[in-house]
């Protein structure tokens, strides 16, 4: 018996790992994030399996119902939105399957915030304008934030910012990031990215908040920088005509020239 925390992806139900597909497909039981994994991936559990909404349960409640899998020797699909690598409560789930000896596995799934940059037909990375990118959050009841982890100190880098779980705060992220990058930064917030009603706003970061719906209270990914708007960037070196890459030796002293051939 194994536990298969798997990726469900940014919402739409097509956006799925096919990994994650097929282990969904092979286990009799699946538990399932049911405010935030849309009901269309669960057409791939196999006949008669037992699915379980887990939106209203606790943890005890969700690794009791993990325990009785396990006791009856039936594999089980644990589906988390996005990537389970953030903000998935992954950690905790899984330091008590390690405790109790019950196996598992982990397979990623599509990040929100890669379906929010899809939605903006953006790439976060430009060079010259940004090399990184910072995933973030502000604040909240279910998790505090550790106290060097500041929007301010992140801000003070000049990286995109994708800052999560907090377009209920908006109004106070504009105030904290405007002195960074100033009001005129280009900024969007992303609504349920992927999903059918998916809405996509753009603004300077001045003007964010005000032309953000005050409807949009959760489920919306807030992302700020120069890249989001940047057009007179540099072109990278990595498809220069002149560039000496492994694929694409520039001369036979090239030291990409025997790898090619797999020679040592």
């Amino acid at each position: 018996m194994t536990v298969h925390f798997i990726g469900a992806g940014p919402g739409a139900a097509d956006l799925l790992t096919l990994r994650g597909r097929d282990l969904i497909a092979s286990c009799p039981v699946c538990l399932y994030a049911g405010s935030l994994v849309p009901e269309a991936v669960l057409a791939h559990c196999p006949p008669g399996a037992r699915i379980v909404n887990t939106a209203p349960l606790d943890l005890d409640a969700i690794m009791a119902e993990i325990a009785s899998a396990h006791a009856q020797g039936l594999d089980v699909a644990r589906l988390h939105s996005g990537d389970l690598s953030i903000w998935s409560a992954l950690g905790e789930q899984l330091r008590r399957l390690r405790a109790l000896g019950i196996p598992f596995t982990v397979t990623p799934g599509v990040p929100a915030f890669a379906a929010a940059a899809a939605a903006l037909e953006t790439e976060l990375t430009l060079p010259g304008v940004a090399q990184s990118v910072v995933l973030t959050r502000t604040p909240g009841r279910a998790s505090a934030m550790p106290g060097g982890e500041r929007l301010a100190a992140f801000a003070a880098t000049g990286a995109t910012l994708a800052i999560h779980l907090s377009v209920a705060n908006l109004a106070r992220v504009v105030d904290d990031l405007t002195p960074f990058y100033g009001a005129d930064c280009p900024a969007a917030v992303v609504f349920r990215a992927s999903w059918p009603d998916e809405r996509v706003v753009r603004a300077t970061l001045g003007a964010l908040a005000e032309a953000v719906d005050p409807a949009i209270s959760r489920t919306a990914l807030i992302l700020v920088g120069r890249a989001l708007g940047a057009e007179d960037f540099s072109e990278s070196r990595l498809y220069a005509a002149d560039y000496d890459r492994r694929y694409r030796p520039q001369s036979a002293e090239s030291p990409w020239v025997g790898w090619r051939h797999g020679d040592d």
